[in-house]
């Protein structure tokens, strides 16, 4: 957390929460909804500003109760989430990187849902791998030992029975299946916090 941000929430510490007017789409990217965006369920504005999209990277967090925030100074701005509270990218140094800048910790799980999606599971860290870098990561996927077929794997998709697996840098794990409702609650966070 940046230090101004600290010393204006010490300054501060009663400034109403905000909710509903900052989103993360399915590939990292933040997004500004205004009343008209969220009037009508539009993503909103795709934020361009470098130095705001670091601002909201170095500020990003959760609450106790799986709510993920952006810190704005003394204000909490809630975050909806089009899909996971990180979204990661594959990075040819440091393998992947989270939307925050941040390098992914080591992957220890990996889910696939039903529409593709890739999740790869790390302490602390629940990322979908943005779908521009999907094809990438396939080529880590594995059955019987040998690379999976695109029909092998909507095979697998659709009727999840033969064993999958996710190799890379000399690890083995096996990818589960999981419905893309069923990501909020099996991970314990909240896709579109609100005022209670």
């Amino acid at each position: 957390m940046d230090q101004i941000v600290a010393q204006a929430m010490q300054k501060w510490p009663n400034v109403p929460h905000c909710y509903g007017w900052l989103a993360l789409d399915a590939r990292g990217a933040w997004r500004m909804r205004d009343e008209q965006a969220q009037r009508h369920k539009l993503p909103g504005d795709k934020i361009m500003h470098t130095a705001l999209v670091g601002f909201i990277n170095r500020n990003y967090g959760a609450d106790e109760n799986g709510c993920w925030y952006f810190q704005n100074g003394p204000q909490r701005v809630y975050v909806d989430l089009e899909l996971t509270p990180y979204i990661a990218h594959t990075d040819p140094m440091q393998g992947f990187v989270l939307q925050t800048g941040a390098a992914m910790a080591t992957v220890e799980s990996v889910m696939m849902t039903e529409q593709g999606q890739l999740l790869l599971i790390a302490p602390g860290q629940l990322a979908a791998v943005d779908d521009r870098d999907l094809a990438q990561c396939l080529a880590d996927l594995r059955m019987d030992g040998n690379t999976i077929s695109d029909e092998a794997l909507l095979d697998w998709i659709a009727a999840p029975q033969q064993t999958l697996t996710w190799q890379k840098s000399g690890t083995t794990l096996p990818v589960t299946h999981i419905a893309t409702k069923n990501i909020a609650t099996h991970f314990g966070f909240t896709q579109h916090p609100r005022q209670v």
